[in-house]
C-alpha cells in the first residue's frame, strides 16, 4: 500500500548531504513549500567526510579556477559570521623546500615548463608567495589576518619540523564541523516550515500530469510524494538518480574520487595547521583535532564500487603517515593511527587526467522537459551557500512568489553570536555550569553554541543531567539529539553530531547503543 501525500510542494529534494539541506534551507526561507528525503542519516556519506575546512583552495590556483577560488575565500568570512560556534579562524604554516614539485598536468606547470624548462618540474618559492598574495586580495578579507613570512629554523613553529626546513609562510583559512554544518541547516529549514525526511529512499520518480510523482520507502512504509520541482542533490549518488530513479537518459556524469584521511594522537603542542606539498606535486594538511589528536588529509584516488563502501585502505593510510614524516622531525607510523575515514567527493566528469585535476567546481543542469528537475553535480563544502543561491536562481523564475537571496551571514541555531564573543561565551558556560571541566565547556560550545544553555537547562550538577554515558556525553545531550536532530543510533551521536567515538571505550559505546535501543522500544509500545 501507498500512502499519498495530500498536498503538493514547491521542491522536492533528494539527498540529505550539505548540497541538499543548504538548497532546503534557502528555498523555505524565500517562502517556497519544501520536502527533502535522505535515504540515511543526515551527511551520512560525503559530507561527513571532508577535510572540514572553510577554505578558498590554495592549490585550485594553479589550475588557473580562479573564479572557484574567489568565491570561495569570500564565503569564508561570510560563514564564520553566521556559525561562530562550528567555524573558526585557523592559521597554516607553509613550508618550503626545493624539493616541491608540480603535478605535471596543471596549467601552472606546463606554462613554467615552457618558460622555464630548467625548474623540471620544480615550485618555486616566489610562485608559492604570488599564490598567497592572490589568496590574500582576491576574496576581500576583513576578519582573517593576512600572510607573513616564517624563519622556520628561529621560529617556536618549526620545531615540530625536521631542521633542513628554514623558510614558511603563515595564512588563514577557517575549520568547520562539517556534518554538524548539514544538520544544523537541516534544522534552520524544518524551522521555516520544510519537511526533512530522514532514513526515507527515493525509489522511484516521474512526470505526470505537470508534476513530480516520487515514491519514497521508510519505516513508516511506502509514500507517495507530489512537488512541481524535483532537486537532484544525491551526491555519489547523483548519476544513479538520475539513471535508475527517474530513467532519464544523460550525456552527464560524476567522477568519484575517494579522500581519505587518518587520526593520530597530538603531533604537537600549538594550534597552527601544516600545510605540506609533496614530491609527487600533491599537498596534505595536518590539522589539530578534538583538542588531543591530529588528523591528516587528505587523497586524491579514483574510487570503484558503490560510493558507501568507501574506507581507506592500507595503501592510502602509509602513503599519508610517510608524507607527513617527511616534514615532522618524529615519524609519523601506522601504529598510531586510532582512526580513519574516507569519502568519496561527486566531482563533475570534465574528462580529467587524473583525479587531482578534476574540477573542484559545481555544475547545475536545469532540464526543462515538464516539471522541473535540478541535477547538481560536484560542489565543495566551503561553496555550499552560494551552490544553493545558484540553483534557487535557475529555479526561481519558474516560482514567481519566491523571494530573494537572504542567507548571507544569518545565523544558524545556536551561532547567534558575534564571531570575537567565544570567550565570553565560554565563561557564560562555565559560570552557568561550574560542574562541567574545561574541555567539556569548549566541547559544548564548539557543538551548541548558544543552545548549550537549552540543552543543560537548569542543571546544578551532573546528575541533574541524567545518564552519563562517558567522556562528558549525558543523557541530556543525548535526548536532545534524538529530539531535535534527527539522530536514531549510537554511530550517529558518536560520529556525526560529535566525534566522541575517538574517546568513548566499547563497552560505553555498547551501553549507549543498548539505551537507545531500550527508548525506541518504548516508544514503539
Amino acid at each position: 500500500m501507498v500512502n499519498q501525500a495530500e498536498s503538493v510542494s514547491d521542491l522536492f529534494i533528494i539527498g540529505g548531504g550539505i548540497n541538499g539541506c543548504g538548497i532546503a534551507r534557502d528555498a523555505v526561507g524565500r517562502g517556497l513549500t519544501v520536502t527533502l528525503a535522505e535515504m540515511g542519516d543526515l551527511a551520512q556519506a560525503t559530507s561527513s567526510a571532508s577535510t572540514k575546512l572553510f577554505h578558498g583552495g590554495l592549490r585550485y590556483l594553479e589550475f588557473f579556477e580562479f573564479r572557484l577560488v574567489r568565491e570561495a575565500l569570500e564565503e569564508r568570512e561570510t560563514l564564520l559570521t553566521a556559525m561562530p560556534h562550528i567555524s573558526w579562524p585557523m592559521r597554516f604554516v607553509l613550508p618550503y623546500s626545493p624539493e616541491m614539485r608540480f603535478e605535471s598536468d596543471t596549467p601552472t606547470s606546463r606554462m613554467l615548463g615552457l618558460a622555464m624548462p630548467w625548474m623540471r618540474g620544480q615550485r618555486p618559492g616566489w610562485l608559492i608567495r604570488l599564490g598567497l598574495f592572490l589568496y590574500d586580495n582576491l576574496g576581500g578579507r576583513k576578519i582573517l589576518p593576512g600572510t607573513r613570512r616564517l624563519d622556520l629554523a628561529s621560529d617556536p613553529l618549526g620545531r615540530p619540523l625536521k631542521s633542513g626546513f628554514r623558510l614558511g609562510w603563515e595564512y588563514s583559512d577557517c575549520w568547520v564541523q562539517d556534518a554538524r554544518l548539514v544538520v544544523l541547516n537541516a534544522r534552520d529549514a524544518a524551522a521555516r516550515g520544510a519537511q526533512i525526511l530522514t532514513r526515507t529512499r527515493v525509489s522511484h520518480a516521474e512526470r505526470i500530469d505537470g508534476l513530480w510523482h516520487i515514491t519514497t520507502e521508510g519505516a513508516d512504509g511506502r509514500h507517495l510524494y507530489r512537488a512541481r520541482a524535483l532537486v537532484n542533490a544525491g551526491g555519489p549518488w547523483v548519476e544513479n538518480v538520475i539513471r535508475n530513479v527517474i530513467h532519464i537518459p544523460t550525456t552527464e556524469g560524476v567522477r568519484l574520487v575517494r579522500g581519505s584521511h587518518i587520526v593520530v594522537p597530538k603531533l604537537y603542542d600549538h594550534d597552527r595547521c601544516y600545510f605540506f606539498q609533496g614530491t609527487d606535486g600533491r599537498i596534505i594538511f595536518s590539522i589539530p583535532y578534538e583538542q588531543d589528536f591530529t588528523l591528516i588529509g587528505t587523497t586524491d584516488m579514483d574510487h570503484k564500487g558503490p560510493p558507501g563502501e568507501a574506507k581507506c585502505s592500507d595503501e592510502e593510510r602509509d602513503y599519508l603517515c610517510a608524507f607527513a614524516s617527511r616534514y615532522f622531525a618524529l615519524p609519523v607510523t601506522p601504529d598510531q593511527v586510532v582512526w580513519t575515514y574516507s569519502g568519496v567527493r561527486p566531482l563533475y566528469n570534465d574528462g580529467a587526467k587524473s583525479a587531482t585535476a578534476a574540477t573542484r567546481d559545481y555544475v547545475l543542469s536545469l532540464n526543462e522537459d515538464g516539471p522541473l528537475l535540478l541535477n547538481v553535480f560536484g560542489g565543495k563544502i566551503t561553496t555550499y551557500r552560494r551552490l544553493a543561491e545558484s540553483a534557487l536562481a535557475r529555479l526561481a523564475p519558474h516560482f514567481p512568489q519566491s523571494g530573494k537571496a537572504w542567507t548571507a551571514r544569518v545565523p544558524l541555531p545556536g551561532g547567534d553570536f558575534s564571531v570575537d564573543g567565544v570567550d565570553a561565551l565560554t565563561q557564560r558556560i562555565a559560570s552557568s555550569y561550574p560542574f562541567l571541566t574545561a574541555t567539556e565547556v569548549q566541547r559544548l560550545l564548539r557543538t551548541h553554541g548558544t543552545e548549550t544553555f537549552a540543552i543543560l537547562g537548569d542543571a546544578r550538577s551532573r546528575a541533574d543531567l541524567g545518564r552519563d554515558f562517558g567522556a562528558g556525553l549525558t543523557e541530556a545531550e543525548v535526548s536532545w539529539f534524538l529530539a531535535r536532530e534527527y539522530a536514531r543510533t549510537a554511530e550517529d551521536i558518536l560520529w556525526r553530531r560529535t566525534k566522541l567515538g575517538l574517546r568513548l571505550t566499547p563497552e560505553q559505546t555498547a551501553d549507549l547503543t543498548e539505551w537507545l535501543a531500550g527508548k525506541t522500544a518504548k516508544a514503539a509500545e
